[in-house]
């Protein structure tokens, strides 16, 4: 595979001179760790799925982590995979997803997390564009079938020369390809491991974000750009070698990524990892793990509070709850501050660039309800207009960004890479900055719906509705949601004659294999869609309807 990461030449040498490129990979983190702290616990995976009484748990010294990564990557390298081929993994919170990414980095491997939401129409695309030479994904989760998902999709790409799967029971298994051999003591092994180790510019990472162009875009990031982001991330929320980190947000998430995976190592920490999210179960984790940080979306925090307060147990260990996807409406943060008696820390960033925005541990708590943060450093934030003037403290306009851990461009799409030749990328957001220099994200321009946490591809889910026999014209916007912060609604003009209702829209777009989360969850039918004169659809209309009720 042959990235085009065109966005990182041009700034290597300024960020390097500045000290915001640290020319250091996952390989040598890790080896930090097994230097200093080998045996110290380095992850513990906790796996709720399958119904048993008690979660399966699996734990990691930093020695047995750097162990499992050299036996896997040689089992990679077996199959075929060497440097810049495309690993893709399907998998949930489980240790295989950390120690698939940490083999990877041994042999030079790009790793291409997907969400265990996505279904055929999604995977297809991904796949073939990212052209994945091996796919690793779990027999079964939640009760879908993945393998039979895999084995269907497998004949119609030709780079996929690989199935793997979890807790398989044939020779393609993960246990007998992958981890459980003994491939570290293979002859072959010091010359596989030593061979193509990448360099911080390399690109480490595919992953793939839904935007507004109607196909899902490949994000290329590079050790450089992802520890960028990491280390101030963990300075502004003082994060170290002591603290616990709980995972239940999804690892194929930038979230989960950089946070649950990269993180932990790059501070020779620990990390719980959660499959499953059930906040009893996230209680009783952090209790016995003293779990001090975790990272989710809002729906998270209220679950988390209430369950605390069904519990009527404190939480002692945990310090710090960081928010982001949404904002977090001020009786939560009262909520929660009380029920969990940890601080709340708002956010915002994208896949991107990671976090971007933080609020400060010091800060009083009404700026985790009326903010998204503040930049971190490396970061310059920047509000203009539509014809990119700047504006002033207070007014809202497109933000733009400068960042250190701007992504490597969108593989194969550089006419989307949004960034200008001084390095300005266009979030596709609106937002205000006050006059401490926080930002207020207010709506986006581009159309995207986030629904607890998980961004809505609009445009595709649009084009899909018009192939529906009884719609005329439809359009997709969202409308509040006080668990979720967003979901999606549906407004359709029907055709001449024709009726449709929501059980009928769902059962629909569940044909053309769309992912349930991304189904609209209401349906409004009008006999006319409002727009302006050259015929473009006036969504804030619609949205302020929604909100108004008057819809």
């Amino acid at each position: 595979m042959e990235f085009d990461a065109v966005l990182l030449p041009p700034r290597r040498a300024t960020m390097v001179a500045q000290g915001l490129w640290h020319e250091r990979t996952i390989n040598d983190a890790l080896a930090d760790c097994l230097a200093r702290s080998p045996d110290k616990t380095a992850l513990t995976a906790v796996q709720v799925e399958g119904g048993a009484p008690q979660p399966r748990t699996t734990r990691f010294s930093y020695r047995e982590l750097a162990r499992m990564a050299d036996r896997i990557a040689v089992g990679l390298a077996r199959l075929g995979v060497g440097r810049n081929d495309v690993v893709a993994c399907q998998l949930p919170n489980w240790w295989q997803f950390t120690l698939t990414y940490l083999a990877c980095s041994r042999l030079g491997a790009v790793m291409n997390p997907l969400m265990h939401i996505f279904r055929e129409r999604e995977l297809g695309f991904m796949l073939r564009h990212g052209e994945a030479k091996v796919l690793i994904a779990p027999r079964q989760f939640r009760g879908f079938d993945f393998e039979a998902l895999h084995r269907a999709l497998q004949p119609g790409l030709p780079q996929l020369r690989h199935l793997v799967i979890v807790d398989g029971d044939g020779a393609d298994s993960f246990e007998a390809l992958l981890s459980g051999p003994a491939w570290e003591d293979s002859p072959e092994a010091a010359e596989v491991l030593g061979r193509q180790r990448p360099g911080p510019d390399d690109i480490t990472q595919l992953i793939y974000t839904s935007g507004t162009t109607g196909e899902p875009k490949g994000v290329m990031h590079s050790a450089n750009t992802t520890f960028a982001n990491i280390l101030p991330y963990a300075r502004r929320l003082q994060l170290g070698a002591d603290d616990v980190v709980l995972m239940a947000s999804p690892m194929a998430h930038q979230t989960g990524f950089m946070y649950g995976l990269m993180m932990p190592i790059v501070l020779q920490a620990s990390v719980v990892l959660q499959d499953l999210w059930e906040p009893r179960t996230a209680l009783a984790l952090i209790r016995r793990e003293g779990c001090t940080f975790t990272m989710a979306s809002t729906p998270f925090l209220g679950d988390l509070a209430r369950a605390v307060e069904a519990d009527g147990q404190p939480l002692p260990s945990l310090r710090t709850f960081l928010c982001a996807g949404a904002p977090i409406p001020g009786p939560l943060v009262e909520q929660a501050r009380q029920a969990l008696g940890a601080k709340i820390v708002s956010a915002w960033g994208m896949t991107e660039n990671g976090a971007v925005t933080l609020t400060r541990l010091d800060d009083e708590d009404e700026r985790s309800v009326h903010t998204d943060g503040c930049p971190l450093p490396g970061v310059e934030l920047r509000i203009a207009d539509f014809d990119g003037q700047a504006l002033a403290t207070g007014q809202e306009g497109r933000l733009l960004l400068r960042a250190c851990s701007n992504f490597g461009g969108y593989l194969h799409r550089p006419q989307f890479n949004a960034t200008d030749a001084e390095g300005w990328f266009d979030t596709g957001d609106l937002a205000r900055l006050d006059e401490r220099g926080y930002v207020r994200i207010t709506g986006r321009s581009k159309d995207v719906i986030i629904r607890g946490g998980e961004n809505i591809p609009v445009v595709e889910i649009e084009a899909l509705l018009f192939k529906h026999p009884a719609i005329a014209m439809a359009c997709i916007v969202a409308y509040p949601d006080e668990r979720l912060g967003e979901r999606a609604c549906a407004v359709v003009v029907p055709r001449p004659g024709q009726s449709l209702d929501l059980t009928g829209l769902v059962d629909f777009l569940q044909s053309q294999q769309v992912a349930r989360q991304y189904i609209p969850e209401r349906l409004v039918l009008r006999s006319e869609i409002p727009a302006t004169p050259s015929g473009k659809i006036q969504k804030f209309r619609l949205r302020q309807m929604l909100r108004e009720g008057t819809l």
